[in-house]
Formats: structure tokens, C-alpha cells, sequence
């Protein structure tokens, strides 16, 4: 498999990690959109929102714990966005299931 977050996970492409256990790794993004934009990914590949079942959904509900704890460490009191894109109509560049967190600053109202 040639997948850049895996390569990410394993080490071989470096990465400016901000938190990791035994199910997820979280980094800062390489082109942010926003003042603090951190990528939260499963350590198990999952292709997308689509690849989400009941043998790896645990995983899924793991990293929405850990991402109210990475937004806090980060200082964003004021609150956050989480999204991911599904599909190549959503503009997923990266086939590997993962949540964006922005913030920093105030955000648009639109996300279209």
C-alpha cells in the first residue's frame, strides 16, 4: 500500500506530531487553512468516512474523544471546526480517513 499518511505513522516521512497513542497520531498540517489546522488520523488505514464499519467504528469514536483533548492542549477555547472530506467531489487528497481541526481565528460562516 502507498499511502502518505501511513508512511507518515510509521516514520518514514517526518511530521510535526502534537499527539499520539495506541490508535491515532495528530499533526500539524503542511498547508494550513487556519491559524491552527492539525490533522487527526487513525494508526489503521481506513480509506475514508465511507470505509467506516462496525470492525473499526471504535477507533472512529476514540478520536472524537482525543480531539476535544487536542483542541484544548492547542488553546482553542473559543472554539473549533472538525471536518473531513469524503470522495474526490469533496476534495479528499489523501485516501486515509482523517479530521481536520481549525482554529485560531474567527472562521467563515460558509464551508461551501
Amino acid at each position: 500500500m502507498d499511502c502518505l499518511f501511513c508512511s507518515i505513522i510509521n516514520g518514514d516521512i517526518p511530521s510535526t506530531k502534537v499527539y499520539e497513542d495506541e490508535m491515532v497520531y495528530a499533526f500539524r498540517d503542511i498547508n494550513p487553512q487556519a491559524p491552527t489546522h492539525i490533522l487527526v488520523i487513525p494508526k489503521i488505514h481506513i480509506p475514508s468516512v465511507d470505509g467506516i464499519d462496525e470492525n473499526n467504528s471504535a477507533v472512529v469514536a476514540h478520536i472524537f474523544e482525543c480531539i476535544p483533548k487536542i483542541a484544548k492542549a492547542e488553546g482553542l477555547n473559543g472554539g473549533y471546526r472538525v471536518v473531513s472530506n469524503c470522495g474526490d467531489n469533496a476534495c479528499q487528497s489523501v485516501k486515509h480517513l482523517h479530521f481536520h481541526i481549525l482554529g485560531g481565528k474567527q472562521l467563515a460562516d460558509s464551508m461551501a
